[in-house]
C-alpha cells in the first residue's frame, strides 16, 4: 500500500489542512479586528477634532489656529492641490478619506452666516504604515505554517496510535491464504487481544466468519472423503460381478449391456476418484511425481470414443509433442478425461470434427458449440446458469485446477467451443 493511501497518512493530512484552516481564518480575524478597530477609534477622534474645531472657528469669527495634523479651509482654491477637482463639485457635509493620499477631510458647516469649511486632517503620522501589513502578513504565514506542521506531526502520532489495530488486524488476515484455510486460522485472529471498540467489533466478527468457514470446510472435507470411501465399495462390488459376466457366454445383446454396465461404472469410479482428490487439500504433495502429457491424452480419447458411436463425428488429434509435467498425475487425468468427455458427449450430431490439441503448456479440446450465443462473455453466463448443458464436470475441473494451481478456461467463437487446460512454464521446468 501507498504511504498517501493509508489511514495515518490521511489522518495526518486531514488534521494538517483543518489546523491550517484554522489559522488563516484566526490570522485574517485577528488583522480585520486590528484594522477596524483602528479605523473606528480614529474615526470618533477625527470627528471629536473636526466639531471642536467647527466650535472654534465660529467663536473666533472665522478663523482657527492650525496644527501640523489639522488644517482649516474655506476657500477652495486654497486646498490642497490634490483636494481641488474633488471639492469643486461641492461635495456634501460629512467625512471622506483618501488612502492614497492618508488625509481625511472633514466637510462642515460654521460660522455666522454660516459657511461651508473643510477640515483637513493628515493622518500620515497616526495611521499604521502600509509596511506593517507586510509584517503582519508574514507573521501569519510563518504562524500557519508552524502550526501546520505541528498539527501534521500530532495527527501522524495520534493516527498511528488509532490505526495500529487496524494495521495490525490487516496483517493477520492478509497472512491468511483464502485458498487453503486450515481448521484452526480463526485462532490467529486472538480477537480478545483488541480493544473494546469498533475495531474489536470487527475483529471479533472476523473472528467468528472464519471459524464457521474452517468449520464448513472441515464438514466438507469430511464429508467428501467419507461418502467417496463409502461409494467404493459397491463399485468394486459391481467390478467383480462385471468381471464374471464378462467371463461367461453372453449374446451380442447382453455382451453391449455389459459394456455399458461396465463403462457407467469406471465413470463412477472416476467420479469418486475425483472428490477423493478434491476432498484432500494438505497431502497432494506426496502424490506429485514426473510424468508425460501425451499419453494422458491418448488414453482419455480411447476412453471415450463410445461417446461418438453412430454420431458420425471425427476427431482430430495433433499430439505433436509430449510435455513432462511435475504434478498430481491423478488429478490432471481427472481433469483431461472430463474435458475430452463434455465435447464427445454434447457435440451435435454431424457436426465434427472434434479437435485434440497437446502444446507445450496447454491441452485444448475443440468441439462444436450446441449454444447459440453471440460472445464469451455470454457463453460463461449461459453456462454458469444451464449447468446441465455441461454437466458436472466442468466444475469439478475448475476446482480440480484451482486446487493443482492450473488455469481452466471455456471460449466460445462464432463456430465452436475451446476448452483448454494450462500450466505455467515453471512447472514443466521442474519436471525436466
Amino acid at each position: 500500500m501507498r504511504n498517501r493511501d493509508s489511514l495515518r497518512f490521511k489522518v495526518a493530512r486531514a488534521v494538517g489542512l483543518f489546523a491550517a484552516a484554522i489559522s488563516i481564518t484566526w490570522g485574517m480575524a485577528v488583522i480585520s479586528g486590528i484594522r477596524l478597530a483602528e479605523d473606528r477609534v480614529l474615526f470618533r477622534q477625527l470627528k471629536l477634532v473636526a466639531e471642536d474645531y467647527a466650535l472654534h472657528y465660529s467663536a473666533a469669527g472665522g478663523s482657527a489656529t492650525d496644527s501640523s495634523y489639522i488644517q482649516g479651509y474655506d476657500q477652495i482654491k486654497m486646498l490642497p492641490p490634490e483636494l481641488i477637482d474633488w471639492a469643486s463639485e461641492t461635495p456634501s457635509t460629512g467625512y471622506y478619506e483618501f488612502q492614497e493620499h492618508e488625509l481625511h477631510v472633514a466637510v462642515l458647516s460654521a460660522g455666522t452666516p454660516p459657511q461651508r469649511i473643510y477640515v483637513v486632517f493628515d493622518v500620515a503620522g497616526i495611521e499604521a504604515a502600509s509596511s506593517e501589513d507586510w509584517w503582519w502578513f508574514s507573521g501569519l504565514i510563518t504562524a500557519v505554517i508552524l502550526l501546520t506542521l505541528v498539527a501534521i506531526g500530532l495527527g501522524a502520532v495520534v493516527g498511528q496510535r488509532a490505526i495500529e489495530p487496524v494495521t495490525r488486524l490487516g496483517d493477520v488476515v492478509g497472512r491468511m491464504n483464502p485458498e487453503q484455510l486450515s481448521d484452526d486460522d480463526w485462532r490467529h485472529i486472538r480477537a480478545a487481544d483488541f480493544p473494546t471498540d469498533e475495531v474489536g467489533l470487527l475483529a471479533r466478527t472476523i473472528e467468528k466468519t472464519l471459524q464457521r468457514i474452517c468449520a464448513f470446510i472441515e464438514r466438507e472435507r469430511y464429508f467428501t472423503s467419507a461418502a467417496s470411501h463409502e461409494l467404493r465399495t459397491p463399485v468394486t462390488v459391481m467390478s467383480g460381478a462385471l468381471e464374471l459376466l464378462e467371463r461367461s457366454d453372453l449374446s451380442n445383446g447382453n455382451a453391449r449391456a455389459v459394456a455399458r454396465i461396465k463403462r457407467a461404472t469406471n465413470d463412477m469410479r472416476t467420479t469418486i476418484e475425483m472428490f477423493l482428490c478434491l476432498s484432500r487439500e494438505t497431502d497432494d504433495a506426496h502424490h506429485y511425481e514426473h510424468f508425460s502429457v501425451a499419453p494422458v491424452v491418448e488414453q482419455a480419447i480411447d476412453q471415450h470414443r463410445h461417446l461418438l458411436v453412430n454420431k458420425n463425428i471425427r476427431v482430430e488429434s495433433e499430439l505433436s509433442t509430449s510435455p513432462e509435467l511435475f504434478g498430481h498425475p491423478q488429478a490432471f487425468a481427472i481433469a483431461v478425461n472430463n474435458l475430452v468427455r463434455n465435447a464427445f458427449e454434447y457435440t451435435p450430431r454431424n457436426q465434427g470434427p472434434i479437435t485434440v490439441r497437446v502444446e507445450q503448456y496447454t491441452v485444448s479440446v475443440e468441439n462444436r458449440s450446441v449454444l447459440d450465443v453471440a460472445n464469451g462473455d455470454q457463453f460463461s453466463a449461459q453456462s454458469r446458469s444451464e449447468n446441465n448443458s455441461f454437466g458436472l464436470g466442468l466444475n469439478i475441473v475448475r476446482r480440480v485446477c484451482e486446487h493443482n494451481g492450473w488455469t481452466f478456461e471455456l471460449r466460445k467463437n462464432a463456430e465452436s467451443v475451446v476448452a483448454s487446460l494450462s500450466w505455467s512454464p515453471q512447472e514443466t521446468l521442474t519436471a525436466n
